[in-house]
C-alpha cells in the first residue's frame, strides 16, 4: 500500500462504512475489523499507520487495542470513539496511551483533522527529518546530562506524541514552563501557538473574560470584542501555570470547556469550538488542595490524566556546572560584557548548596555575583549563598521569610539573618532595633539609612554588611530615588 492506511475497528457495519467512506475521500487506504481478535490479526499482518477504534467491542474494549499497540507497536497512534458524555472512558483511554478521542455522534470535520494530525505524527515517527538537529535543539531548550534529566527528556518525548492533558508537578523554579514548552515543541502541534498563563495573576473578576473572551458591551469597559486565551491557543497548546490558584467558580467553567471542547465568550450566545491541548502545573499538591476543598475533584481528574514530576535541582546536582556556565554566558551577552569565569572555589560552593529555589535561584545567584565580582571572575564570596536553609515541602511552598515566634529581639535578629540574601548573617547591634517587622528587606535598609542620615558607610556597618553589599541593594530596590 502506497497511501497511508487506517484500521477502523467497530462492531456496527454502518458505522464502519461511514468511517471508511470518510477516510477514502481523504485519499487514505482503510482496513476494517469488527472485534478485538480481528483487529489484532489486521495489526499483525498489515501494521497500519493509525487505528481508530470504538470503545465497546463484542470480545473486549478499545482499551485492549490501545494497550496492545502501546506494548507491541508504540509507533502506531490510536484514537478511540466514545459514547456521548463518556469522559471517564475517554480519560481512561488517554491514560492507557491513546492519541486522542472523539465522541458520538462523530463530528466528521473534527475527525478528519484528528486523523490528519495523527498520521503526520506517524510519518515523523517512521522517517524523522534531521533527527540530530531536532535532538540538539531539544538539548538547547532543556539543559541537563544527569540521569534524572535524561529520564525526564525521554518521558517528554513520549508525552509529546499524545493529545492527553498533562499535569506537571514540581517545586518553584524547577522549570515547569520550560517542560511544558518542550512538550509542545516536540508535538504535532508545534506549528501552533504555545500560550502560557499564570492563573494566580489574573484578577478574579476578569478571569472568565481572559480565558473565554468577551463581546462588545458585555460589561462596563468592554468597548470591543476580545479573543480569549482558549481561542488564542487554538490548534496549539494552553499552559495553565499555578492552576491551583484558579477560583472555584472558574474551575467549573474550565471543566466544561475541556469536556465539551467549546467555549462561550462573556456576553455571547453561541459556543465556539476549540482545538487546544491543555497542560497544567503548580508548585502545590493538587491532591492536598482537593482534600482541602480548594480544588474540584472532577477538574483534577481531567487535568491529571498524566502526571509528570520535574526533579528539583538538588536531585540533579550533576547539572549545576553545566547550568552555571550557560547562565554566565547568557548574562555576559545580555550585559555586553567580556566572558565571565567561575573560580573553582565558586564551583565547589555551588555544588554543595541545596538550592531550595532551584534553577531560578541559581540564575539569580549568578546574576548578583556578576554584579559584585572583580575582573569578570566569580569567586565563592561573590555568590553570597545563604546558610542553613529549610528545603521546600512537597505539599506547600514555604514562605521566603520565616520569623520565629520568640522574643521580639530574637525575631528581628532571625529575620535579618534570613533575609539579607547574600548569605552572610547580618549582625544587628543590640542598641538598634528596626521598626519594620514584616520581613521587608527594603524597609530595613531604608530605616538604617534614615537612622544614619544616609551615611552609607555607617548604615552598612549598622546592618552588618559591606559597603559594596549595601550599594548593590540600594540599586536593586531603587532607593536612590526614595
Amino acid at each position: 500500500m502506497t497511501e497511508q492506511c487506517v484500521l477502523i475497528i467497530d462492531d456496527e457495519p454502518d458505522i464502519r462504512e461511514l468511517l471508511e467512506i470518510t477516510l477514502l475521500r481523504m485519499g487514505l487506504d482503510t482496513l476494517t475489523a469488527g472485534n478485538v481478535e480481528e483487529a489484532l490479526e489486521q495489526i499483525k499482518e498489515h501494521e497500519p499507520d493509525m487505528c481508530l477504534t470504538d470503545m465497546k467491542l463484542p470480545d473486549g474494549s478499545g482499551i485492549d487495542i490501545v494497550r496492545h499497540l502501546q506494548k507491541e507497536y508504540p509507533q502506531i497512534p490510536v484514537a478511540v470513539i466514545t459514547a456521548f458524555g463518556s469522559m471517564d472512558t475517554a480519560v481512561e483511554a488517554l491514560k492507557a496511551g491513546a492519541y486522542d478521542f472523539v465522541s458520538k455522534p462523530v463530528d466528521l470535520p473534527k475527525l478528519r483533522e484528528l486523523i490528519q494530525t495523527a498520521l503526520k505524527l506517524a510519518r515523523n515517527e517512521q522517517s524523522p527529518v534531521k533527527p540530530s538537529e531536532e535532538e540538539s535543539e531539544g538539548d538547547d531548550r532543556i539543559l541537563g546530562k544527569s540521569a534524572a534529566m535524561q529520564k525526564l527528556k525521554g518521558t517528554i518525548a513520549k508525552l509529546a506524541r499524545s493529545q492527553a492533558p498533562v499535569y506537571i508537578h514540581g517545586e518553584s523554579g524547577s522549570g515547569k514552563e520550560l517542560v511544558a514548552n518542550e512538550i509542545h515543541e516536540l508535538s504535532p502541534r508545534h506549528k501552533g501557538p504555545f500560550i502560557p498563563v499564570n492563573c494566580g495573576a489574573i484578577p478574579e473578576n476578569l478571569v472568565e473574560s481572559e480565558f473565554f473572551g468577551h463581546k462588545k458591551g458585555s460589561f462596563t469597559g468592554a468597548v470591543s470584542d476580545k479573543q480569549g486565551l482558549f481561542q488564542a491557543a487554538d490548534k496549539g497548546t494552553l499552559f495553565l501555570d499555578e492552576v491551583a490558584d484558579l477560583p472555584l467558580t472558574m474551575q467549573v467553567k474550565l471543566l466544561r470547556a475541556i469536556q465539551e471542547r467549546a467555549i462561550k465568550p462573556v456576553g455571547g450566545t453561541e459556543e465556539v469550538a476549540i482545538d487546544v491541548r491543555i497542560l497544567s502545573a503548580t508548585h502545590k499538591s493538587l491532591e492536598h488542595e482537593v482534600a482541602s476543598g480548594n480544588f474540584r475533584q472532577d477538574l483534577y481528574y481531567r487535568l491529571n490524566v498524566i502526571k509528570l514530576k520535574v526533579p528539583p535541582l538538588r536531585d540533579r546536582s550533576d547539572d549545576i556546572q553545566l547550568l552555571a556556565d550557560f547562565f554566565l554566558t547568557k548574562i555576559a551577552e545580555r550585559w555586553q560584557m567580556p566572558p565571565i569565569k567561575l573560580a573553582q572555589n565558586a564551583r565547589n560552593a555551588l555544588q554543595t548548596y541545596t538550592f531550595p529555589g532551584n534553577v531560578r535561584e541559581l540564575e539569580n545567584v549568578l546574576e548578583r555575583a556578576c554584579t559584585l565580582c572583580e575582573d569578570n571572575v566569580v569567586n565563592a564570596e561573590d555568590l553570597q549563598l545563604p546558610q542553613n536553609l529549610t528545603l521546600p515541602t512537597t505539599t506547600m511552598q514555604q514562605p521566603d521569610n520565616i520569623v520565629m515566634e520568640k522574643s521580639t529581639e530574637q525575631a528581628v535578629t532571625t529575620h535579618v539573618t534570613a533575609n539579607f540574601d547574600d548569605g552572610q548573617a547580618a549582625h544587628v547591634p543590640e542598641n538598634w532595633t528596626p521598626n519594620t517587622r514584616s520581613g521587608d528587606e527594603r524597609g530595613m535598609i531604608l530605616e538604617a539609612l534614615d537612622q544614619t542620615r544616609w551615611n552609607r558607610t555607617k548604615a552598612a556597618a549598622l546592618l552588618g554588611m559591606s559597603f559594596r553589599q549595601l550599594r548593590y541593594r540600594i540599586q536593586k530596590y531603587e532607593l536612590d530615588n526614595a
